[in-house]
């Protein structure tokens, strides 16, 4: 394990006021209270079947296969990439994969006993029917490898093609089959696609490419003309962008990419509308490049997570390299616009990122909460490969989570200068770590399960972590494993998952072509 640095690369040593002051006092507490006598106990695994293989010399060898889901969608042909889930309706996911196709369908399990698994050329029970299809999103052009639900309700689902083709189709209901809205190709390859959660926004998307342009898009199809409208353009990034996020409140989009630079992009002009403008004269209220040693990462950046009060991103890169820079709280700044009207959407900006046309006259007083926007307010290592995977717990707890490619998890403490909680350097069998996913529940309501950290890895299983108590947690804070995936590295892993709904159920992308559905209670 690589040590962990804190002020060597930081420009100021924070105290524990300061880091205390890195997150809202009522998103965070400083230290993290035990919540309740145990976590979750690991379940009972489902049956387990021997089979043989040969192996390199000829010899016959006995493996065990083991499959603990309750329900399975066997409709790809390929591995399958990627993986969304309804934000009304956790039952509902949609799907994309490598075999140029993505499908909406029904996660809940059939009614009845699950019958025991069995494997073959395909690992799925061939007992057990497959879930129930709702739309096949058809007409991609290449390998669907990201895909997104329409925020704030779920109309449309949009998916992204390795030949960098955007499309929307509407979400099915009722007597309403989906439908295609409309398609967009303006690069050659996109990376990723988030969903924007701005409330006087809806239906907005986002998406970065291997160009390192940054696209936002609004979705209309009341307008057949026009269904996808262009609401900017950034192209600062010289490299291909890697992974982008929203602030909490939509406001903000923060995007990364392989040349190790990190930009904040005012998209609806919100920033520049409180008086924070660009001084470069576009709309990246952040901008932190190679140029600066104290941020460079040498070998790219490749995740990035916003803390749910929106004040610090975290982005993640090549040799277990983090770094935490503030941003700045429109939330906490008062209006000052006269009219506190936002910027009209349509507006393409340039190289430089310039301001919407028709957005609202800056302040000319710069905001006293705007000081920590753009500094490096820690930089951390502790694993030794490329951080794949952020996330950060929901209050009062203060962690962020770190998934690596060296098959480890990492905690670190946000309310104590991002110290190492603790360091779990076999979490997935020596292989990558995929994702790392708190459990979660819409801001303001209540979550008893927010201690709970949900893993999965090229091994092909599903973990469940306990991150309360320190170092010595027992066993690591293993609180459940969940199998049915081929695993084994290559071909075999789980590419992605969603535990929408309060984490009662997990389901999964299997980079074996199979969508796995886990029960898997949350909570204390």
């Amino acid at each position: 394990m690589a040590d962990h640095n804190m002020g060597d690369q930081a420009p100021d040593s924070l105290t524990d006021e300061q880091a205390d002051a890195l997150l809202d006092a009522d998103e965070a507490e400083e230290t993290i209270e035990e919540q309740g006598e145990e976590g979750d106990v690991a379940m009972d695994s489902g049956d387990e079947e021997a089979d043989e293989e040969v192996d390199m010399d000829g010899n016959m060898e006995e493996i065990q296969l083991q499959n603990d889901s309750v329900a399975h969608f066997d409709k790809h042909k390929d591995s399958i990439l990627c993986i969304a889930q309804h934000p009304l309706r956790p039952e509902i996911v949609a799907t994309g994969g490598q075999d140029d196709m993505a499908y909406i369908w029904n996660a809940t399990p059939a009614d009845g006993p699950v019958l025991p698994a069995s494997y073959e050329s395909n690992p799925q029970p061939q007992e057990r029917q497959g879930q129930e299809v709702l739309a096949k999103l058809e007409g991609q052009d290449e390998t669907v490898n990201a895909i997104c639900f329409t925020l704030p309700a779920g109309d449309f689902v949009a998916t992204a093609t390795l030949a960098g083709t955007l499309s929307v189709y509407s979400t099915p209901a009722p007597n309403a089959p989906s439908r295609l809205v409309g398609s967009a190709k303006e690069v050659e390859e996109i990376n990723w696609l988030v969903p924007c959660p701005h409330k006087e926004y809806p239906n907005t998307i986002a998406f970065g490419a291997t160009d390192g342009s940054v696209w936002v898009y609004t979705i209309n199809p009341s307008d057949p003309s026009s269904p996808l409208t262009i609401v900017q353009t950034f192209f600062l990034h010289q490299a291909p962008c890697t992974a982008g996020a929203w602030t909490p409140d939509g406001k903000l989009l923060a995007t990364v990419a392989e040349d190790s630079s990190l930009y904040v992009w005012d998209v609806f002009g919100d920033a520049a509308s409180v008086g924070l403008a660009d001084p470069n004269g576009g709309q990246a209220v952040v901008g932190l490049t190679a140029a600066d040693e104290r941020f460079k990462v040498d070998g790219g950046l490749y995740s990035v997570a916003v803390s749910p009060g929106g004040g610090i991103v975290a982005v993640g890169g090549a040799g277990g390299n983090i770094r935490i820079v503030g941003l700045p709280r429109l939330s906490a700044i008062p209006n000052n616009s006269a009219t506190g009207a936002k910027g009209g959407a349509g507006a393409r900006s340039k190289a430089g990122g310039s301001k919407q046309a028709g957005g609202p006259k800056a302040s000319t007083s710069t905001p006293a909460s705007a000081g920590q926007a753009g500094q490096i307010l820690a930089a951390v290592t502790a694993q030794t490969d490329g951080v794949e995977t952020l996330d950060f717990s929901q209050p009062p707890l203060t962690l962020l989570a770190a998934g690596s490619v060296d098959g480890s998890i990492a905690l670190f403490d946000a309310a104590h200068n991002f110290a190492v909680r603790r360091h779990i350097p076999d979490a997935h069998e020596e292989e990558a770590v995929i994702q790392v996913s708190f459990v979660k529940t819409p801001l303001g309501t209540a979550n008893p399960s927010n201690y709970i950290l949900t893993s999965c890895g090229n091994d092909g299983v599903v973990r469940r972590w306990d991150t309360r108590g320190g170092t010595a947690a027992a066993n690591k804070g293993l609180a459940g494993e969940w199998k049915g995936h081929r695993g084994g590295g290559d071909g075999g892993g789980i590419m992605g998952f969603v535990q929408g709904g309060g984490g009662a159920r997990i389901v999964t992308a299997g980079d074996d072509g199979v969508g796995l559905v886990f029960a898997a209670a949350a909570g204390p």
